[in-house]
């Protein structure tokens, strides 16, 4: 595929799918600039070419059409300080009202559309809706890796109608750095698996058991191959349809020669809320009414051992109910392990979501090798699925 480098924009409108779904306080001001801030050097690439840029994006998950608490034009006053224009702003992101905005677009200059999810027909992935959008730009450029795994009329029905389309360098960079992990990665190689569930991780679970060394579990799905073992694990998350499987993989693993670890230790606590009543136990023997919602000091100490030893690391989903500061620690210590793996030389990639969260949230972001933006569709592609929003933007 053609990317942003390839391409050179003067007098031309960029229209560019990127991922604006930030999250917003009760003021409708953006608390975490993450995705805006990856988005903009293939702004400013278009802009300094000679171009001007289209944005269109989702934000939220609107039920029934326009919401205030939806509307991308609490972006515009960041995005116009951000990059010294004033960022003019659609009030749908159809119609002729607002053809008529693009048209009118002068090189260096940007227009932001209104949330796509405004209508119904973006994530079905229509057609007619696909190609009104593109009557709004010259180049379509897909910058939105979060959402490729989705085939809505934005991220990949739209790519039909133009000639020049190409991936964004947020698009770009998360491929690579997926392909760094997945094609040839230096050894040892652990990925870490978090999460509430086993069933939110089976496939990219059995498709590391093929290429990884050591494979850390943490969070709750744990407890799943605990009760598998046989131990009991109390009031803690179980998905009992799934013990058979985690027997599986446990196999599996042992037929692979990889070390799959599980936390020997756990904060348990008496109730699921912050305030609870929390002390340490092992994973065989957690008391009837209690639960797991951390792992515990020994399973810290035992994964940090294992992280600090890695060539390369993946890390997808906290080690507990890292919300809550009592239960927060396991992912702290997770954290700060991949940190200092790379500190020392180490390849870490974390993949998006509550790990890149927790990442961010402790000033870590710029000290791990890459961040990714898109948790469920980085999970998907290293699955071995297709993007749609990928494959649109192929020859």
């Amino acid at each position: 595929m053609n990317t942003i480098d390839d391409i050179h924009f003067k007098g031309l409108r960029a229209l560019i799918r990127v991922d604006f779904n930030v999250p917003l306080n009760d003021k409708f001001e953006i608390t975490d600039f993450t995705r805006i801030n990856a988005a903009e050097p293939t702004i400013k690439k278009i802009l300094s070419d000679g171009g001007s840029v289209v944005l269109m994006s989702h934000l939220g998950r609107p039920k029934n059409g326009p919401e205030e608490k939806f509307s991308l034009k609490h972006l515009v006053k960041d995005l116009s300080n951000r990059f010294a224009t004033d960022v003019k702003f659609a009030n749908d992101c159809i119609g002729v009202e607002t053809e008529a905005l693009a048209n009118n677009l002068q090189p260096g200059e940007i227009l932001l559309l209104e949330n796509l999810r405004y209508h119904a027909e973006e994530s079905k992935g229509d057609k007619d809706f696909a190609k009104q959008l593109s009557k709004l730009g010259d180049v379509y450029i897909n910058d939105a890796f979060g959402t490729a795994h989705r085939a809505h009329a934005s991220t990949s029905i739209i790519a039909q109608f133009f000639d020049k389309k190409g991936c964004g360098y947020v698009m770009q960079s998360e491929l690579e750095n997926a392909a760094k992990v997945l094609d040839d990665p230096k050894r040892p190689f652990t990925a870490i698996m978090g999460g509430a569930k086993i069933s939110d991780k089976i496939l990219i679970i059995e498709k590391l058991l093929d290429k990884v060394d050591n494979l850390i579990i943490g969070g709750g799905m744990a407890y799943t191959f605990f009760k598998a073992l046989g131990g009991n694990v109390g009031a803690s998350l179980v998905e009992e349809s799934k013990l058979d499987l985690a027997k599986r993989l446990i196999q599996k693993a042992k037929e692979k020669n990889v070390s799959l670890e599980l936390p020997i230790d756990s904060v348990i606590a008496d109730k699921f809320a912050a305030d609870a009543n929390t002390r340490i136990s092992d994973n065989i023997s957690i008391p009837e009414g209690w639960m797991g919602l951390d792992i515990g000091p020994d399973a810290q100490e035992v994964f940090r051992r294992i992280i600090s030893r890695s060539a390369t690391v993946l890390w997808n989903g906290p080690m507990g109910v890292f919300e809550m500061p009592a239960f927060a620690e396991g992912t702290k210590a997770v954290a700060k392990a991949v940190r200092d793996s790379t500190h020392f030389g180490g390849y870490s990639l974390i993949g998006g979501g509550d790990s890149a969260a927790a990442v961010n949230q402790l000033g870590y972001g710029d000290k791990v090798s890459y961040v990714s933006t898109g948790g469920g569709a980085l999970l998907e592609f290293m699955e071995g699925k297709v993007l749609p929003g990928v494959a649109a933007l192929e020859d």
